[in-house]
């Protein structure tokens, strides 16, 4: 239920099984946490904002109804009219039900955070509140974790106890794989799921994939969202003198003197350079992205990614 548990430390059996269950009420703690906190959001103005931007795959006929002033004239049934005498129209009504996913990179430098949050906490918030607006919208959500391969994948299905299920294999799930790449996740959603689906890809996408190369297929088949969830001290180094520092997917490391301000600056063009790439590729993919940071409220981007979909829904 809870994904595959951390090792107990070593100690006596009761120290080992107290912490295992501190540990557990703490993640519940957090599900708890998250659960309240989006679906709050979701009954105040996510379910809206989803069900406006995501749209079913087509329209299903539901009856016939009498002729109203305004009403489209090439709605009238001519049959139907004729038989009863006066105007009818059929009456149509959108085919709600989609699919969605959630694909989250859980590879190890999710596990960072220098404000509070790690990445991958946030990643789980930000999947449950998509997660409670697919369910209140009545779409069936799945779930895949992956780092350079699949982790774990949950069929789509609707309900509550699903949704809370998904929060907490986001938290606890303790990968085998540390690196991050798109090829499993990608081939997956190639190959094995036929029907078009809306897919929310989460990650920080550190990674030298070629991102071109892996989406371009995946894009064509299912509706892609790209969320590329940020550290500050990833894209500016704080200047803290000489600090070791380790690769969490490699585990190489490099010590560096942070307070020399050249080398500060170069770090920042190289994560400048980088970042542009990043979206410049996803620009010609024409996939939707959006950028979080742990150090910044998510609220607004999503706010300001709902209407930006909106209106391009509607042109």
């Amino acid at each position: 239920m809870f994904g595959k548990r951390k090792k107990a430390k070593q100690g006596s059996i009761g120290e080992s099984t107290a912490e295992s269950r501190s540990e557990i009420s703490e993640i519940l703690r957090k599900v708890r946490k998250i659960e309240l906190r989006t679906r709050g959001l979701v009954r105040e103005s996510f379910g809206g904002e989803y069900h406006s931007c995501f749209k079913g795959e087509g329209i299903d006929f539901e009856d016939f109804r009498e002729y109203q002033a305004g009403d489209e004239v090439r709605t009238i049934d001519w049959n139907v009219t004729a038989r009863m005498g006066h105007p009818f129209v059929k009456n149509f009504v959108e085919e709600r039900e989609m699919t969605a996913f959630v694909a989250v990179d859980i590879s190890a430098s999710g596990n960072y955070g220098s404000h509070g949050p790690s990445k991958r906490e946030l990643m789980a918030e930000v999947a449950a509140l998509l997660t409670f607006s697919a369910l209140q919208n009545k779409d069936k959500v799945g779930l895949i974790l992956f780092t350079d391969e699949i982790e774990l994948y949950l069929p789509p299905k609707k309900g509550t106890a699903h949704a809370l299920r998904l929060i907490r294999e986001i938290l606890l799930f303790e990968p085998k794989g540390h690196r991050t790449s798109l090829n499993a996740p990608v081939h997956l959603l190639k190959n094995a799921v036929r029907k078009r689906s809306l897919v929310f890809l989460i990650s920080d996408y550190l990674f030298t994939d070629d991102l071109r190369k892996e989406l371009k297929t995946v894009s064509r088949k299912h509706d892609v969202v790209a969320i590329q969830v940020s550290d500050p001290a990833e894209l500016d180094l704080p200047a803290v003198g000489r600090v070791r520092l380790e690769d969490p997917e490699t585990g190489k490391q490099i010590e560096i003197n942070t307070g020399s301000q050249h080398l500060r600056n170069a770090y920042a063009a190289e994560a400048r350079k980088w970042q542009e790439q990043i979206d410049s590729e996803f620009k010609r993919l024409s996939i939707d992205k959006i950028s979080l940071r742990t150090d910044e409220e998510y609220l607004p981007a999503l706010h300001s990614f709902f209407k930006r979909r909106d209106k391009v829904e509607t042109v």
